[in-house]
């Protein structure tokens, strides 16, 4: 069942969602959302990071790609250097 509730952008640019709406959805303190404007609409969706099992799956599948692109252990190492400014 859909919650409807109205709520303020403060002078932080801070927004209060409704108790309501937390309860409902068990949104706890620290929750980390994506936010996506357009058009007069603003989304916001709660981040949850993957399962354990989840994450597996992923990176299974990242080490399967980048076997197949012809990547070795060393390419990945030398990558993460230059982004971290260390190359």
């Amino acid at each position: 069942m859909e919650t409807l509730a109205t709520t303020r952008m403060s002078s932080k640019g801070q927004v209060v969602i409704p108790e309501e709406v937390r309860t409902r959805l068990g949104l706890e303190t620290g929750v980390q959302f994506v936010v996506v404007g357009e058009n007069g609409v603003v989304i916001l969706k709660t981040i949850e990071p993957p399962s354990l099992r989840n994450f597996d799956a992923i990176v299974g599948r990242a080490r399967r790609q980048a076997r197949a692109a012809g990547m070795k252990p060393s390419d990945i190492a030398k990558a993460v250097a230059k982004v971290r400014g260390r190359a």
